[in-house]
């Protein structure tokens, strides 16, 4: 399932507008849940307990099934990359009770910019002049979605851009962890130190859910962990540059799940502020094709 496949551009951008909407459905249902839609609203803890744990029992069931080969892990580097990664989707959580779904998915966006701005301190990568411009026209983006003076709305803000942080640390460390250990180890040790940290994390604000919130609770974890597995796909079968944009499509399903659902549409401030966040990543994006690009 991980294994290098045949270039097939088609079926990576399907794939990948797949992940899209699956990962766009869980914000969706984290809304749900920190909103009281489904009974009384749960913390942003107990949300992404919930995510850590089914999306765990996901995996280990595929493990069982393909059988991969382990290899000697890097528990060091997994357990920073799962604290930071437990860190974001929480705070992302968190997020999604306050702001629209737009916005928080935008914000989002912002993860492979603060990525490459921490590769310089921890990996001693250099960033041009192009990838800063990238990140400051996304940093533009963030700010204008924050809404300076707008109370909650601006809390949420905050909170998705702390997300961000936490998940732009983490690509660090996915980084380091993917040349040496394969995916299936590293999906399942992540997500087995994930569940142990926000076990341990939901103790203080453990609520019994009810039956919608556990279904609600079990799909997010599944809805990750197939978007997870189709997007590893489509990298196996399409260039990362050409697959990124693709990516993207989350915010308009994000936007789609909250005007439907929950009646929230997306407007000036929001169309504007992703407006410009995408067009910092994707400058990003195109950037680090091009430096990845074979020389002929």
């Amino acid at each position: 399932m991980f294994t290098p496949r045949a270039p097939n551009p088609g079926l990576a951008a399907l794939l990948t507008l797949l992940a899209a909407a699956l990962l766009a459905g869980t914000t969706l249902l984290a809304k749900a849940l920190g909103t009281g839609a489904l009974g009384p609203p749960l913390h942003a803890l107990q949300i992404s307990h919930g995510r850590f744990l089914f999306a765990f029992l996901a995996i280990a069931v595929m493990v069982g099934l393909v059988r991969p080969v382990f290899t000697r892990p890097d528990l060091i580097t997994h357990v920073k990359r799962s604290g930071l990664g437990w860190g974001g989707v929480t705070l992302m959580f968190a997020a999604a009770a306050f702001i629209p779904l737009s916005d928080a998915t935008a914000i989002s966006f912002l993860s492979p910019v603060f990525a490459m701005m921490l590769a310089i301190p921890l990996l001693g990568e250099k960033v041009g002049r192009v990838r800063w411009s990238a990140a400051i026209i996304a940093l533009a983006g963030a700010a204008i979605l924050t809404r300076p003076g707008g109370g909650v709305i601006e809390m949420g803000a905050l909170l998705a851009l702390g997300a961000a942080v936490c998940m732009g640390a983490e690509l660090i460390y996915i980084k380091r962890l993917s040349g040496r250990e394969g995916p299936w180890q590293i999906l399942l040790i992540n997500n087995a130190i994930g569940l142990s940290i926000a076990s341990l994390a939901v103790i203080w604000v453990w609520a019994a859910p009810t039956a919608a919130q556990w279904a609600a609770l079990a799909g997010i974890g599944l809805l990750m962990a197939l978007a997870q597995a189709c997007f590893v796909n489509a990298m196996a079968r399409g260039d990362a540059s050409y697959v990124a944009p693709f990516f993207y499509t989350a915010l308009v399903f994000a936007a789609l799940y909250d005007g439907v659902i929950f009646g929230v549409w997306p407007d000036w401030v929001s169309v504007t502020g992703a407006t410009v966040v995408l067009c910092g990543a994707g400058l990003l994006v195109w950037r680090e094709g091009r430096r990845r690009a074979p020389v002929t």
